[in-house]
């Protein structure tokens, strides 16, 4: 089965990144467009494992803790790697330093069952849209700087998942695994 870890956003966050979605998916047509009622954050992409792995992975995930919850605004947009030859469209995040300190908690515990460490940098974020052909960046280039500086909502969270991906026809599917709560709420 094929796993990720991830924090859920919240619906208001995820209807205000929707409308704004709607605006610019008709200006570029190269862009595959991400579907809004499954985005989340992304703390590590383990990827295919056995079920009994899978089980290895929750002990360690239980052991992640923050004396803090984790603060998130959502707000800016950017490119990987870069706005001239984008692979991604992304929405940033904001957050108190937790949320990277967790990130780095979980590669050190998965790196202990033999999964690979993340290369790159944590960098929080929320995949709007992949382009298949540049075809409509410019005009996607001219709406984003129409629209602004665009805050999309903030949250405060002090758990995330385990979830389960298969990748469908229409998408990819998310099934929840396990729940885990890695701080007090106060």
């Amino acid at each position: 089965m094929r796993v990720f870890v991830a924090m859920d956003v919240p619906e208001e966050v995820r209807r205000a990144i929707g409308e704004f979605v709607a605006k610019l998916e008709p200006v570029c047509r190269g862009a595959r467009w991400a579907r809004v009622d499954g985005m989340h954050v992304t703390l590590k992409y383990i990827g295919e494992v056995t079920a009994e792995k899978v089980e290895q992975i929750k002990k360690e995930l239980e052991g992640v803790r923050s004396a803090e919850a984790v603060e998130m605004n959502f707000r800016g947009m950017g490119f990987f790697p870069n706005a001239k030859h984008p692979r991604v469209f992304w929405a940033g995040i904001e957050a108190t330093p937790n949320l990277a300190e967790i990130s780095a908690e979980m590669e050190k515990r998965m790196e202990r069952l033999g999964i690979a460490r993340e290369e790159r940098a944590f960098r929080p974020h929320l995949t709007l849209a992949r382009f298949k052909t540049e075809e409509g960046l410019a005009k996607l280039h001219e709406a984003i700087e129409k629209a602004g500086a665009v805050e999309f909502g903030s949250t405060r969270s002090s758990e995330f998942y385990l979830y389960e991906s298969k990748l469908l026809r229409g998408g990819a599917e998310y099934t929840r695994l396990a729940r885990f709560a890695f701080a007090a709420e106060k």
